[in-house]
């Protein structure tokens, strides 16, 4: 009687074929190049936000918003994107006062690191102008960090 585990296991031949290695993981959202699949990511002043949108009576804010939510979407693959973004500012704007910093604060947290903002940074908006002001500073300058932080 033989023992199963005491027989050497058969030698490789050419028709045994060899296991393939797993694909290496995706490379993290920090390591990705400071472009988008439509063109580079953009650092923005807060305070030219502001005046602009103030001096434009709003259509700086409507461009505005349509290029960080495209920025978002083409950078992470998630979000509203700046068509749905740019709708939703026609329609009722107060929603993107909630919506753009919750998509800015799931970006870092998708990596790792403490949201700067998040959907509850609408509320400042309550607070006429000053409000604003305050959001533009905060939503802004988070992406501006993360910008910056990917090479922009």
């Amino acid at each position: 009687m033989t023992d199963a585990t005491s027989t050497p296991p058969p030698e490789p031949t050419e028709s045994t074929p060899t296991p393939t290695p797993p694909p290496p993981p995706p490379a993290p959202l920090a390591a990705t190049p400071a472009t988008t699949g439509t063109g580079a990511v953009k650092v923005r002043q807060p305070i030219a936000v502001i005046l602009l949108s103030i001096i434009t009576l709003g259509i700086y804010a409507l461009y505005w918003y349509y290029q960080v939510f495209r920025e978002l979407k083409d950078t992470t693959r998630e979000g509203i994107g700046g068509i749905i973004g740019l709708l939703i500012a026609f329609v009722f704007v107060p929603i993107n006062w909630f919506v753009l910093p919750s998509e800015i604060g799931n970006m870092y947290a998708r990596q790792g690191k403490e949201k700067p903002v998040s959907g509850i940074t609408g509320l400042w908006n309550i607070l006429p102008l000053i409000g604003y002001i305050v959001w533009v500073v905060k939503v802004q300058g988070a992406l501006n960090r993360e910008w910056e932080s990917m090479g922009a």
